[in-house]
C-alpha cells in the first residue's frame, strides 16, 4: 500500500510540475504554482520559513518521502529505472555511503551559495537541473506536438489549439540540459538513485534528518531468511541484508523493498520492531536456510541466465538518448520558418545589440538582488509569452534569464515572470507597479535610422511606445520638412523595448534598450 500510495501521488506531482514548465497558454500556473514554492531549495531562497520547516518536520516523520513524492528530479530517476527495470530486475547491490563524494558535493554547493558562485549552485539544485531540461529538452517536443495539433485542428475549422513558435532560445543552457539529462539518465539506468545519494545537495542536506525519522522501514531478524530480494530492489543500495541494516540517510522510502519481501521481514513503522536472542535468531534462521537451500540456488540459477538475456538491454539506452535528444533538436529547426515580405523577399534577423548593462525583469529590483536570489529554474523563461526572456551567457550569470527584444517585447500588461518565480528573484507586481518601473531606457543609433539610411518616413518607434517616451522631431531643427528622427525623453521610457522590437531597421535596431543596474520608479 505504501509503495501504490506512493506511485500514485508521485505521479501526480511530476506531470504537474512538468506543465508548468510545458503549458503554452499560460493559465495553469494560476492552479499549479504552489507545486514550484514547495520545492526545498527555491523555498530556501525565497525564505519560505514555514515550507521549509514543513519538509524538514516530513523528513523527522516519514524520511525522504521529499526526494520520493516532491522533487521532480528524483521522480525522473525514478521513472527511468523503472523502464529499465522491467527488463533487468533485482539488478541492485548494496554500497557503502560514499561521504567524500556526497558532503564534498554539498560542501561545494554551500559554498558557491554564501560566494554567490550561483552557476554552480545552479548547475547542482536538482529543481533548476530539472526546469532546464523540462524546458529545453521537453518543451520543444511538447510545442511541436502542439502545432501539429493545431494543423489538424485547421482544416476542421476549429481553433482549440494554436501553434506556438518553436526556438532555440540559448545553445549553451540547451546543452547542459542535455547533458545533464544523459548523466542524470545513465546513473538512475545503471544504479537507480546514484545521482541523488552522491552528488545532489538537497538529498544529502535531508539525509541529516532522515536519520533520525519517526517512522522507518525496519528488518524483524525472526522473519527474515535472508534472501537478499530487499537489497536487489533498493534503488538507493542503502540495504545491508547480511547484516540487517539500512542506511536511512540514503533510503527515499519508495516501497520496493516492502513490496518485495514476501515473509514479511520488513515493515514502515515507528519505533523499534520486536527482536528475539541472538541465539533463538540464529536458530530460526539457520532452519529457514535450510528449508530454501533449494529455492535458493534456483533463484541464483534464474537471476544468472535473466542477466545472460538482458545483456543487450544497455546497448538500447545510448540509442533511446540520443534519439531524444536528436528528435529534440529537429523539432526546434522544423519550427524556423523563413519570413518574407509581401512574400517577394525574404526577412532579415534581428540581431541583439551589446548592451553595456543587461536587463533584468521588472520586479527584480536590481541586477544584484536577482543575481543573488535567481536559481536559474528556467520557469519565468518557460513562461515568458512574448519571447523576451532567455538564458544569459554571461559567466557571472550564466543560465539566469535575461530579457533581449528580438522577439518580442515586455509589454506593460504582463506580469507572468514575477507570477511564477518561485524564490523571490523577481517579486510579485502589479499591472500599475510595471508601467511605472524603469528597467532602462531607450538609445537612439543614427547610422541605423531608416529615415535617414533609406530617405523614407517611419515613425514606428514613436507610434508603438506604451509610454509616449519618443516624440519624432526633424533631423534638422532650422528645417522643419527635414526627415523626422526619434527624441527620446528618458525620464519617462519604462525600457519595455517595444521600439527596439518594432523598429523596421535590420539587422540591427536604430533604437535599443540600455539597462539599469538598479531599477526606477517613475
Amino acid at each position: 500500500m505504501l509503495r501504490i500510495i506512493r506511485i500514485t501521488l508521485a505521479t501526480v506531482v511530476f506531470v504537474l510540475v512538468t506543465l508548468l514548465f510545458l503549458d503554452v497558454t499560460g493559465t495553469l500556473h494560476a492552479y499549479l504554482g504552489w507545486l514550484a514554492k514547495i520545492q526545498f531549495w527555491p523555498a530556501f531562497y525565497a525564505l519560505n520559513v514555514a515550507v521549509v520547516a514543513v519538509l524538514v518536520v516530513l523528513t523527522l516523520v516519514f524520511g525522504r518521502i521529499y526526494c520520493s513524492v516532491i522533487c521532480p528530479l528524483g521522480i525522473m530517476q525514478d521513472v527511468v529505472s523503472w523502464l529499465h527495470g522491467r527488463r533487468k530486475k533485482n539488478r541492485f547491490t548494496y554500497s557503502r555511503e560514499k561521504k567524500w563524494l556526497r558532503y564534498g558535493a554539498l560542501a561545494v554547493f554551500i559554498v558557491s551559495a554564501v560566494a554567490g558562485v550561483n552557476a554552480i549552485v545552479s548547475l547542482l539544485a536538482p529543481y533548476s537541473s530539472y526546469g532546464r531540461i523540462a524546458g529545453n529538452l521537453f518543451k520543444p517536443v511538447y510545442e511541436a506536438g502542439n502545432n501539429v495539433l493545431a494543423s489538424i485542428a485547421e482544416h476542421f475549422n476549429s481553433y482549440a489549439f494554436y501553434s506556438v513558435d518553436v526556438w532555440l532560445k540559448s545553445v549553451p543552457t540547451f546543452i547542459i540540459a542535455a547533458v545533464t539529462f544523459v548523466v542524470i539518465a545513465i546513473l538512475a539506468w545503471r544504479g537507480g538513485r546514484t545521482y541523488c545519494n552522491t552528488i545532489c545537495p538537497v538529498g544529502t542536506i535531508l539525509s541529516f534528518f532522515a536519520r533520525f525519522s519517526w517512522f522507518k522501514v525496519r528488518i524483524d531478524d525472526s522473519k527474515c531468511v535472508n534472501c537478499g530480494l530487499c537489497t536487489r530492489n533498493c534503488k538507493a543500495s542503502a540495504i545491508d541484508f547480511k547484516n540487517h541494516k539500512i542506511d536511512y540517510s540514503r533510503c527515499v522510502v519508495c516501497g520496493d523493498c516492502l513490496d518485495k519481501c514476501h515473509k514479511g521481514a520488513l515493515s514502515f513503522t515507528s519505533g523499534r520492531v520486536n527482536k528475539h536472542t541472538s541465539q533463538q535468531a540464529d536458530e530460526r534462521t539457520s532452519i529457514r536456510v535450510d528449508k530454501h537451500t533449494s529455492g535458493q540456488a534456483d533463484n541464483a540459477n534464474l537471476l544468472v541466465n535473466s542477466s545472460t538475456r538482458n545483456s543487450s538491454a544497455d546497448t538500447g539506452r545510448r540509442s533511446f538518448l540520443l534519439g531524444m535528444a536528436l528528435a529534440t533538436t529537429g523539432a526546434a529547426l522544423a519550427q524556423e520558418k523563413k519570413k518574407v515580405d509581401g512574400g517577394l523577399a525574404a526577412i532579415e534577423d534581428k540581431v541583439a545589440p551589446e548592451r553595456h548593462t543587461p536587463l533584468t525583469p521588472p520586479g527584480s529590483m536590481s541586477a544584484q538582488h536577482f543575481a543573488q536570489h535567481c536559481t536559474a529554474c528556467q520557469l519565468c523563461v518557460s513562461n515568458c509569452p512574448n519571447g523576451v526572456l532567455r538564458p544569459s551567457t554571461d559567466l557571472s550569470k550564466f543560465m539566469q534569464p535575461t530579457m533581449s527584444y528580438e522577439r518580442g517585447y515586455c509589454r506593460p500588461e504582463c506580469t507572468k515572470c514575477s507570477d511564477v518565480c518561485p524564490t523571490g528573484a523577481i517579486k510579485p507586481i502589479t499591472r500599475a507597479d510595471k508601467s511605472a518601473t524603469q528597467i532602462g531606457h531607450a538609445v537612439w543609433v543614427k547610422k541605423n535610422c531608416v529615415p535617414l539610411t533609406d530617405g523614407v518616413e517611419c515613425g514606428n518607434c514613436a507610434r508603438h511606445c506604451p509610454a509616449g517616451a519618443i516624440q519624432m522631431v526633424p533631423s534638422n531643427p532650422k528645417d522643419e520638412h527635414s526627415p523626422k528622427i526619434p527624441a527620446v525623453n528618458e525620464a519617462r521610457c519604462i525600457g519595455c523595448g517595444a521600439c527596439e522590437n518594432l523598429c523596421p531597421a535590420r539587422p540591427f535596431s536604430a533604437i535599443y534598450v540600455e539597462g539599469h543596474e538598479v531599477h526606477r520608479e517613475i
